[in-house]
C-alpha cells in the first residue's frame, strides 16, 4: 500500500536531520494518512479511502465527497478516485435529466 493520499495526492517528501553539529542525515517526512468512510450523497453508499488529515479537512469545508470530487482536478486522484467522480457525475446527469 503506498503513503499517497487518494484525494489531494500527498506523498512522502524526503530531506535531512540536521543536528546541532550540523551533521546531515537522511530524513522522510511521511503524510498524516487516516482510513476514513465517507458518504457519497448521489451514489447513496459508503466509500472507504485512506486520505490526509489535511483532504479530510478540505472535503468538510467543500461541503462533502461530491462537492470536493467535481472540483479536484483528475491528476491528483488516485485511479479509484477518478472512477469514484465519474460515476458521481453520470448519477447527477441522470437525476438532472429526470
Amino acid at each position: 500500500m503506498s503513503r499517497r493520499c487518494e484525494l489531494t495526492g500527498k506523498a512522502v517528501l524526503s530531506g535531512n536531520n540536521v543536528s546541532h553539529a550540523n551533521n546531515k542525515t537522511r530524513r522522510r517526512f511521511l503524510p498524516n494518512l487516516v482510513n476514513v468512510t465517507l458518504m457519497s450523497e448521489a451514489m447513496n453508499q459508503r466509500v472507504r479511502m485512506r486520505i490526509s488529515a489535511n483532504a479530510l479537512r478540505s472535503v468538510e469545508h467543500r461541503g462533502g465527497l461530491d462537492a470536493f470530487l467535481a472540483k479536484a482536478p483528475n491528476s491528483d486522484l488516485s485511479p479509484r478516485a477518478r472512477l469514484l467522480k465519474k460515476q458521481i457525475e453520470k448519477k447527477q446527469a441522470e437525476a438532472s435529466t429526470a
